[in-house]
Order: C-alpha cells, then sequence, then structure tokens
C-alpha cells in the first residue's frame, strides 16, 4: 500500500485546497498521510485537519529550523501537549515526536541550542514510547551519535543522503529512510543509488510536499501526495522491480517503524 510518511499538508501552499490535493492523493491509491509538525504554533491546526481525515496522522515537534522561535520551556510544553493528545480522542493519529533532528547546511552558530532541543525531544519520545521522524541534513553523523545516546524506538530519517555506512547504523538503531521526490532526477546520482543498493527493507516512500518536488513538476513546482505514485514508480524502474511488489514490502515498513499507521490505513 502507498503511504506518504512525510507530506506536509498543514503548510500555507495547501490553504486554498488542501481536502482536494488529499481527495486527489488517495484516487491515485494514497492510503495514509503522516504530517509532522515543525512549531508548536502547528499543532492545532495538524490536529484539526487530521480529526476530519480517517486515514491521516501526525507527530509533534520542534523543527530544527525553527530553533529560534522556540520559547525556553519548549521542551515542557510539548510533553504536556503529547501527554494530552495520547489521553484523548486522537491518541491513535499521534505517530512520533517530529519532525525533529539537526540541520548544519545553513550555520552551526546555533548548534548547542538546536543540540538540546532535540535531545529534550529524543528523551519525550522515549518517554512516550514513541518512534521519531529525523531531519537530517548535514548533520547525520552528530544524529547518530544522539541516538546512540537516547534509544528510542526507532523511526525514519527524512530525505537520507547519507552514506551505506551511515544507513547500516540507521538500521541497527531501528530506522527506515524515506525516499521521495530527489531520487527522480537523474544528476541525483549519489540518492539514485542508495535508492538501488539500499535493502528494500530499509525504505519508506515520502513527498516533503509541498517541497521536493520530482523531476516531473520542476523545481518551482508544488509537489502534493498525489505524486507518490509515480515516485514509486520510478523506485520500481530503477531497481527493477514490480510495482506491486515493491509497493507491498515499502507499506510493512512504513507500519513496521511507524505501528499506528497500521489503524488508519484499514
Amino acid at each position: 500500500m502507498l503511504i506518504d510518511t512525510h507530506c506536509h499538508l498543514d503548510a500555507s501552499e495547501f490553504d486554498a485546497d488542501r481536502d482536494q490535493v488529499w481527495l486527489e492523493a488517495q484516487a491515485q491509491g494514497v492510503r495514509a498521510v503522516v504530517i509532522p509538525a515543525v512549531t508548536q504554533a502547528t499543532f492545532q491546526p495538524i490536529m484539526q485537519w487530521c480529526a476530519q481525515q480517517p486515514q491521516a496522522g501526525f507527530a509533534l515537534g520542534w523543527h530544527p529550523m525553527y530553533v529560534a522561535q522556540a520559547p525556553d520551556d519548549a521542551l515542557q510544553q510539548l510533553q504536556q501537549y503529547v501527554a494530552a493528545v495520547l489521553a484523548g480522542p486522537q491518541a491513535h493519529q499521534l505517530l512520533a515526536i517530529g519532525e525533529i533532528g539537526l540541520d548544519f547546511y545553513l550555520t552551526r552558530d546555533n548548534e548547542a541550542k538546536q543540540i538540546a532541543l532535540f535531545e529534550g525531544q529524543l528523551q519525550i519520545a522515549k518517554q512516550f514510547e514513541l518512534p521519531v521522524i529525523l531531519h537530517v541534513r548535514s548533520a547525520i553523523d552528530s544524529i547518530l551519535k544522539y541516538l546512540r545516546k537516547h534509544r528510542v524506538c526507532g523511526g525514519i530519517a527524512h530525505a537520507f543522503n547519507g552514506s551505506m555506512q551511515q544507513a547500516a547504523v540507521f538500521a541497527d538503531l531501528g530506522f527506515k529512510l524515506g525516499f521521495g521526490g530527489a531520487m527522480t532526477w537523474p544528476r541525483a546520482l549519489k540518492i539514485r543509488q542508495l535508492a538501488v543498493e539500499l535493502p528494500l527493507e530499509q525504505l519508506v516512500l515520502e513527498t516533503d510536499a509541498p517541497d521536493i518536488p520530482p523531476v516531473w513538476i520542476g523545481h518551482q513546482g508544488r509537489n502534493s501526495p498525489a505524486q507518490l505514485k509515480r515516485i514509486a514508480e520510478e523506485l520500481c524502474l530503477i531497481r527493477g522491480l514490480e510495482n506491486s511488489q515493491l509497493i507491498e514490502m515499502i507499506g510493512k515498513n512504513s507500519t513496521q517503524v511507524l505501528p499506528k499507521l497500521a489503524h488508519l490505513c484499514t
């Protein structure tokens, strides 16, 4: 089954047609979608939309690129928020803590604050026995260091573009690796090679919509969860597999690493 394990449907790019975008994705065979928060301000809008969509799940957390917006008590607030959600009617839709992690691509000036926020969120995930959805741009070795320190119950390394050795460590720690639109670009040689050579049981599919559009949309186009089917077909093509075989395996990978997803797909 097709599951978009990382999609920012709450983004303002979808304000005019969010429901229609999701209907189009379902028409293309997408069975479920995971919407990770990026700041606490996005928690309630995401949850409100998911409350009307039985096949939608969400993750709650602080994205590392928004660390400057995080108040001093961000971790305490997140802990209280997660506890409240897990005690309420949407507990089955809270799939993970995320999108969390580290991002050293633009700057390392705020590295200490990023790490403190990341470690604190890993501890919250461990407390509530939730997997995590990771942002790992230009920071994979550091991410792995803290995952070894705080042994959470697995998760997904979103938009993975590391090495085979790093992939193996993620696997040992119970993580799957997210692949999406970047893999469809012919010049993305490293990502395409990873998509071919990594064990199929370690892969999950994602769009990161509205970002990371596939090649047929172009760099300036709006990505959407409806593109997941063609992304899956591209992965089948480069791996030389039948669509049904790959989609079944990757669907199982998704529900294995985010167990509550199975209930959303029924």
